[in-house]
């Protein structure tokens, strides 16, 4: 038999998909992009081509990942605009000096940083406190942070407000795998729902109180339970794809009791 060709999108199918994700009228996105919702419905039906400036023009006004916007200008008959590295490359020197500066002057408290599936890409010494017990299968490359996150032998097992935690982050994976149309996030989310922890209610629901500010994650560690909450970093105005793609997460202690057990 031979072999089955696989149809590729058209770019009117792609614009589509994106502007239906963004929750955006074919008439918002006119007037955004200075033209008539009839060369919207067109471009996106295939009855007129759009130009590589609307191409950008359009992926601009629905914030579309430089990946993706690469994919819009090869549907439409256009070269990719944004150039994709490795972070080792020559070329991303300026970026590994900037990351590297971030995770040692947050020391002593855990830095890593992930990229756009949460696949870890560096951390600072502190942050082996995640990993410390884990299984070595875990720990093969790629490092996933939210599988060692919500993971039973991972810190899903150590974590005590784990059902708050997984229901964060649960929300957040599928929130990120909507807006962004990275498949491997909605693969990722469908995995970590699935874990099971024998004896632990999952359905507790938590209501802030008063004098709540950010959910922390408490982290059995030996005899104590270190409370940390985090922030993440992302690189201002990237043209290039990895470098967009980049995110730095930095975990601050949540109490005193916390700060002291790493100084």
């Amino acid at each position: 038999m031979g072999a089955v060709a696989v149809q590729e999108e058209t770019f009117g199918e792609l614009l589509r998909r994106w502007r239906q994700r963004r929750r955006v009228s074919q008439l918002d996105l006119a007037i955004e992009a200075g033209v008539s919702s009839r060369h919207i419905s067109f471009l996106e039906t295939g009855r007129a081509l759009p130009s590589r400036e609307m191409v950008m023009k359009l992926a601009e006004e629905l914030d579309i990942p430089l990946r993706h916007r690469n994919r819009l200008l090869v549907a439409a008959g256009f070269a990719p605009v944004f150039a994709e590295r490795e972070v080792r490359d020559p070329e991303m020197r300026a970026v590994r000096e900037a990351l590297g500066t971030i995770l040692a002057g947050h020391e002593p408290y855990p830095a890593l940083v992930v990229d756009a599936a949460w696949d870890l890409v560096a951390a600072n010494p502190a942050a082996g406190l995640f990993t410390a017990g884990v299984p070595e299968e875990l720990l093969a490359e790629p490092v996933n942070v939210m599988r060692l996150s919500l993971h039973p032998e991972a810190l899903g097992g150590r974590l005590v407000n784990l059902a708050e935690v997984r229901a964060r982050l649960l929300h957040q994976l599928r929130r990120q795998a909507e807006m962004s149309g990275h498949g491997r996030l909605a693969e990722l989310h469908d995995e970590l729902a699935a874990y099971r922890y024998p004896g632990v209610d999952l359905n507790v629901a938590h209501v802030p109180g008063p004098g709540d500010i950010l959910l922390p994650f408490r982290i059995r560690h030996g005899d104590r339970v270190l409370s940390m909450f985090t922030t993440i970093a992302t690189f201002g105005t990237p043209v290039e794809v990895t470098a967009s793609e980049l995110a730095i997460e930095t975990f601050w202690p949540a109490d005193e009791e916390t700060a002291a057990v790493f100084r």
